[in-house]
C-alpha cells in the first residue's frame, strides 16, 4: 500500500521558517520524482518545488531563494525547507511522488503565515 505522509506544517509569523517532511512507503522511492505542491483557498494547486532521482531541483519563481527541496533516499523522505515566509505562502502543502507514469499524493499539511 502506497502512503505519503506529510508533517511539519503549522502557524508561523511572517519572516519565519518551517520544514515540511514527507515520508513515503510502498513505492520505489529511489526512482521517484518528488514534488511539493500547494493550494490556497480559491486558487488552483500549484507546483512549488521538485527534485529528481539525481537530485536535480527546480522551483516556482515565487519561492526561489526562500525554499529548498531535499531528499533522503535512506529514509524515503523528502523535505521542503521554507524561510522568509510570507502571508501569501499560506496554503495546504501536498507531497507528490511520480514513479514512472503513476502519481501518488499525500493528504496535505496546512501552513499558515500570519502575525
Amino acid at each position: 500500500q502506497v502512503q505519503l505522509v506529510e508533517s511539519g506544517g503549522g502557524l508561523v509569523q511572517p519572516g519565519g521558517s518551517l520544514r515540511l517532511s514527507c515520508a513515503a512507503s510502498g513505492i520505489g522511492f529511489n526512482i521517484a520524482i518528488m514534488r511539493w505542491y500547494r493550494q490556497a483557498p480559491g486558487y488552483q494547486r500549484e507546483l512549488v518545488a521538485a527534485i529528481t532521482q539525481a537530485e536535480s531541483t527546480n522551483y516556482a519563481d515565487s519561492v526561489k531563494g526562500r525554499f529548498t527541496i531535499t531528499r533522503d533516499n535512506a529514509k524515503n523522505t523528502v523535505y521542503l525547507s521554507m524561510s522568509s515566509l510570507k502571508p501569501e505562502d499560506t496554503a495546504i502543502y501536498y507531497c507528490n511522488a511520480q514513479v514512472i507514469i503513476t502519481n501518488y499524493w499525500g493528504q496535505g499539511t496546512q501552513v499558515t503565515v500570519s502575525s
